[in-house]
């Protein structure tokens, strides 16, 4: 009598809640910073950066290690730890997040051919109102903690901390989330994820929201990507979640496009392997050799065999505007330039005779946007560029950093260029 679908549904997942611990390195900017630095060289020790930690919790989704989290959990993070429900510690590789949805997939580093217990994902609007829905969690490294309630509503649509994001129906639930329960499953009574739990609704009593699993999928969709994993263009989007590889996008001009993919298609093999799901599907893609990859696909009940070759996204930007650029990082070269991690793209290289060149750009520039849009990484940029067709213009937010005598001066502007 006591072993009930609610207990047997938290018995199967909570050994995929996992707590989530990150340590975030703030970055700032010191006028005096280089100086003082080329005043006195190796004898110049930097005082260390303010550190800030915070914690949520996250689902594992797939037995090599995938977690998914909310995007605010590990945004800006410098250092990610997992926590398991049996106490094992693993530092967690971030793959990529959505922005709009507040959705993060992080990578465990765990041994080789290491598998974890994953959760099943239920299928897209398979709700019920009034359905009874467990919130999940490992809040600040306590341990799982589960509560219980029902689905109140399915198409609430709040802000978080008075900012708007781009998700059209968040569910409502009066399960209790408990601070630090973030990121954690929102799960129905057979066991699968219905939603990510995101926030308590502060002014009213049992009111919690979660981000649906339509909307998870989605992201995932478009997130976990060769673009993202290999910086390397493929240009066509794949569904995730319990169904066949449907191919439900495909870029103009694109590889996949010119290979002859079609939107419609289902994928069923990837370079002569048979992907059990979206995620090794996209694994197989991204570990492509040469970047070419063979792939079946059934279309209208009949076979075909397509065969595409990946374009790295840095040749893209540079056959597009005749400039090399590169993501900041904490390296040299973004130190030696005076910028910082996220703030844009460092042209490292100007073509002779190109689009960049008689945009009077040159190297050391940072490129923060194009065409109103920040790119603070390859993936942005190219994205921006990719349907531009020869002679275009695409507007770039520029910024210069001179130094003047001991200070560093900032000067912001706009280029106007024709992409080839």
């Amino acid at each position: 009598m006591r072993r009930d679908a609610t207990v047997e549904a938290t018995e199967r997942v909570m050994p995929s809640v996992v707590n989530i611990a990150t340590e975030t390195i703030m970055e700032y900017n010191d006028p005096f910073e280089q100086m003082l630095r080329d005043f006195w060289g190796p004898y110049y020790r930097r005082r260390p950066p303010n550190t800030q930690y915070s914690l949520g919790s996250g689902v594992i989704i797939d037995e090599n290690g995938y977690v998914l989290t909310n995007l605010h959990v590990v945004r800006r993070a410098s250092k990610i730890w997992v926590r398991l429900a049996d106490g094992r510690e693993f530092e967690a590789r971030p793959i990529v997040g959505n922005t709009s949805k507040d959705v993060a997939l992080l990578k465990l580093v765990g041994r080789a051919g290491e598998k974890f217990k994953a959760v099943r994902l239920a299928k897209d609007d398979d709700l019920l109102l009034g359905e009874t829905v467990l919130a999940l969690g490992n809040p600040f490294g306590l341990g799982g903690s589960v509560s219980r309630g029902i689905l109140s509503s399915k198409n609430r649509r709040p802000s978080l901390e008075n900012e708007p994001l781009d998700v059209a129906d968040w569910l409502q639930t009066d399960a209790a989330i408990n601070p630090g329960s973030s990121g954690g499953p929102l799960i129905n009574l057979r066991a699968e994820l219905v939603g990510l739990n995101v926030a308590i609704y502060r002014e009213g009593h049992g009111i919690g929201f979660a981000i649906p699993i339509r909307q998870v999928t989605e992201a995932l969709s478009e997130i976990f990507i060769p673009e993202v994993t290999q910086s390397a263009w493929f240009g066509a989007r794949i569904k995730s979640g319990p169904y066949p590889l449907l191919v439900t996008e495909i870029d103009a001009e694109s590889p996949a496009a010119k290979a002859g993919l079609q939107k419609g298609d289902v994928i069923t093999e990837v370079n002569g392997n048979t992907p059990k799901d979206f995620i090794q599907c996209t694994e197989f893609l991204s570990n492509s050799p040469d970047r070419e990859v063979t792939l079946a696909v059934r279309r209208n009940g009949e076979r075909r065999n397509i065969t595409a070759r990946m374009i790295p996204l840095a040749q893209l930007i540079r056959q597009k505007i005749g400039a090399s650029v590169e993501e900041l990082g904490r390296d040299e070269p973004a130190q030696q330039f005076g910028f910082h991690r996220g703030e844009g793209l460092l042209i490292a290289e100007v073509e002779p005779g190109g689009p960049a060149e008689h945009g009077e750009l040159r190297r050391g520039y940072l490129i923060t946007g194009m065409d109103g849009q920040t790119t603070p990484d390859l993936l942005s940029a190219a994205s921006a560029l990719v349907g531009k067709k020869k002679g275009e213009r695409v507007v770039l937010q520029v910024v210069v950093r001179r130094q003047r005598g001991a200070f560093l001066q900032n000067r912001q502007g706009s280029v106007t260029i024709r992409v080839r």
